[in-house]
């Protein structure tokens, strides 16, 4: 049972990284993306609450069932060792509840909207209950992550036009591409603490290419951005948008150059000036 307190309210919310909002954010950004351009510029007030809501509550669950997976090797990174399972402040049990109820009010908000976006819900539960076990067994977690966040977009669109076009699936793609290039630069933070522990990640994979391959990633990233502005005709201020996230992601290559481990979490955290910028040029570009 959980008893709610003044600092048990506290260790859920740290729990749920509602301190930490960078992870909403990054589920949010591509979703905003496919709700404009399924929208038209104007997709609606309902489906936009929705959304960002369920952004909050999917986030917040990700995080809670990443924490009890690594309940037993949190304590042994150093980045991660305060969290509140590692430190026995909230049961493993517990922690299992609060995901199921995150996991249920997302879902009530899914109910809003129609059938199609409905049963791709389920698909995005699954992507997010496994993607934390993934890093046992495969040096690929960061593409089940990408795959994860990315399922907004073609709910968002199921749920502005009742339909999937391959306008989606792009936006899907360049979604899963970005990700694995942020979190590979996530996951160099934790690097050396991961093989100690035998977790895998794609920046163990990718070892000293890991620099080359995130770049490489960045412009896939941004060569999907582009067709999607030939496919969705979208303008000058959309490119603009592109233009912007092209320059932060050559200020990240900056960043990690030397692969310090504060510069690589700085890295990480511009991403979301990056999906930012192509929201706002999305955003101005329906104005005109």
């Amino acid at each position: 049972m959980i008893k709610l307190t003044s600092e048990s309210v506290k260790n859920y919310a740290q729990l749920a990284r509602l301190d930490k909002p960078i992870g909403i954010f990054l589920v949010l950004w591509p979703a905003l993306w496919a709700l404009w351009i399924a929208g038209d510029g104007l997709p609606s007030l309902k489906n936009l609450f929705i959304f960002i809501l369920g952004a909050v509550l999917m986030r917040s669950a990700g995080c809670v069932i990443n924490d009890f997976a690594d309940r037993d090797i949190d304590g042994q990174v150093a980045r991660t060792k305060n969290r509140p399972i590692a430190t026995g402040k909230i049961s493993p049990k517990n922690a299992i509840v609060f995901f199921v109820v995150l996991c249920c009010l997302a879902f009530i908000l899914v109910l809003f909207t129609n059938e199609l976006t409905i049963y791709l819900s389920f698909g995005g539960l699954i992507l997010a209950s496994i993607y934390p076990f993934m890093k046992r067994h495969t040096y690929l977690p960061q593409v089940f992550l990408g795959a994860a966040f990315a399922w907004a977009v073609p709910m968002a669109f199921a749920a502005q036009t009742n339909t999937l076009p391959p306008l989606a699936w792009l936006i899907f793609l360049a979604t899963v591409l970005w990700t694995v290039a942020y979190d590979t630069i996530y996951a160099m933070i934790d690097r050396d603490d991961d093989i100690k522990i035998g977790v895998k990640s794609t920046a163990i994979l990718f070892g000293q290419a890991d620099r080359a391959i995130i770049a490489s990633l960045q412009v896939l990233v941004v060569l999907t951005l582009c067709v999607i502005a030939d496919q969705a005709k979208l303008g000058q201020f959309y490119l603009l948008g592109v233009v912007s996230a092209s320059i932060l992601f050559v200020y990240q290559q900056h960043l990690i150059r030397l692969r310090y481990r504060d510069e690589c979490f700085k890295a990480f955290l511009n991403n979301n000036w990056v999906g930012m910028s192509v929201f706002i040029g999305l955003v101005f570009d329906s104005m005109v």
